[in-house]
């Protein structure tokens, strides 16, 4: 049976509030990890951001914690080469992914962070969903592919992020929504609501924060 995309849905009032008061609180960077072993200690629930180089991450967690310089933005692809950790109050860690694709770096670097999300997405208990960052101007590539499978194989649940939709006509959504629903159809890690954003107009960002916020 294949499962139905949809877009996620505005969230609840409840949620909402649960979300704005979860990230109106204290958001601090903890650390940044080049090696599994330097993880902090798994004792609160996490959720991950991956996508390629200058998908928009930085900016997303900006704009969901409104701070902005939290997550350092760079016009250089594949700066980010740690895995960083942010702590979201007491109860959330959000998780800063190398980004993947194209990076300006050696390539016994790449290799390098590569192997170490892998380790990451297989290994890390306390993660209860990976945020995979789609830019709404291209939609899901093969790049993408090596990524949506590995949380597969890691039966790591992810929900698609669509980013900069601010940059594309609204004639041109729904084409590229279909996209991401056709591409993740073969994915059965992917949860099943997809959620649109704009960190340069605040589009989605509630309805992404109550999502973190009220994960269990």
């Amino acid at each position: 049976m294949s499962m139905t995309f949809t877009l996620a849905p505005e969230a609840e009032e409840d949620a909402r509030e649960t979300g704005r008061l979860m990230f109106a609180g204290p958001v601090t960077f903890v650390k940044g990890v080049v090696a599994m072993s330097g993880l902090p200690p798994a004792d609160r629930l996490e959720v991950c951001f991956a996508g390629r180089s200058n998908v928009g991450k930085s900016s997303l967690i900006n704009a969901l914690t409104g701070r902005k310089t939290l997550a350092r933005a760079s016009n250089t692809p594949g700066r980010t080469q740690e895995i960083n950790y942010f702590a979201l109050g007491e109860s959330r860690y959000l998780v800063d992914l190398p980004g993947y694709g194209y990076a300006e770096a050696p390539v016994a670097i790449v290799a390098k962070w590569q192997a170490l999300l892998k380790q990451y997405l297989a290994g890390r208990q306390t993660l209860r969903r990976a945020f995979v960052l789609v830019d709404a101007r291209h939609g899901i590539k093969a790049v993408d592919a090596e990524i949506l499978a590995l949380l597969d194989r890691s039966a790591v649940t992810f929900q698609v992020v669509l980013t900069k939709v601010d940059k594309i006509l609204r004639s041109e959504r729904e084409a590229v929504i279909e996209q991401v629903k056709t591409a993740l159809a073969k994915h059965p890690a992917a949860y099943p609501e997809i959620v649109v954003t704009s960190s340069e107009k605040g589009e989605g960002i509630e309805t992404l924060r109550a999502i973190i916020a009220t994960l269990e």
